[in-house]
């Protein structure tokens, strides 16, 4: 995610590495609403769905990941972030489905990772029959610690999105609270000048004989 977008923006990131898909997502989820993902996974295929909600109220929704066969394979209640893993019983289409549907004001920004089969390994290190050799194990060992610095960097784009909303939440607080502030001032200032000046002005004669 771009540090430069809006935090409620829409987009995608779609990125296919050979037999492993990884579909990556963040969408904006409106109070009161419901959105489900599908995918088709073969029978035997191991998968992973990870989310995380960015913004928004506090930071919860209801997920479930839903078989082919309309079995609820994993359900959970008001979650900040989870991540489930599983392997395909059943070929056919399973859903993902984000719930916001107990919130009645507050929309919610989640990020969603989906990832489908297991990476194939590096070309020549699949299947060797003899030891790596140094610039082979040297490659394998780089390969694996740039796959952990996208997920590093992933997660600390969300924590920093996360952060980024928070803050700019506490300024728009302030800034009302600095013109709250300001409005009452000038209406007990304003108050004080009326109360004083009828206090020392001078009553007409007429206003004394009635006094």
């Amino acid at each position: 995610m771009n540090s430069h977008q809006s935090v409620k923006s829409l987009f995608f990131f779609f990125l296919c590495i050979s037999v492993s898909l990884t579909v990556e997502l963040t969408f904006e989820l409106p109070d009161n609403a419901k959105e489900c993902f599908y995918e088709e996974i073969e029978s035997g295929t191991d998968f992973t769905v990870e989310f995380q909600v960015v913004t928004g109220g506090h930071y919860d929704i209801d997920f479930e990941l839903i078989a082919p066969n309309k079995e609820v394979l994993y359900r959970e209640v008001k979650k900040q972030y989870d991540s489930f893993s599983k392997k395909a019983d059943v070929r056919g289409v399973y859903a993902a489905c984000f719930s916001n549907e107990f919130s009645t004001f507050s929309h919610k920004l989640v990020y969603v990772d989906w990832q489908v089969g297991t990476e194939d390994p590096l070309p020549g290190l699949g299947e060797h029959l003899t030891a790596m050799t140094q610039m082979e194990s040297s490659s394998h060992s780089l390969h694996e610690n740039l796959n952990k610095v996208v997920d590093y960097q992933t997660h600390h784009r969300l924590r920093e999105s996360q952060g980024r909303k928070r803050a700019e939440d506490l300024n728009e607080r302030v800034f009302l609270w600095a013109v709250g502030e300001t409005v009452a001032i000038i209406v007990i200032l304003i108050g004080q000048v009326v109360i004083l000046r009828n206090f020392f002005s001078e009553k007409k004669p007429s206003q004394m004989m009635f006094s």
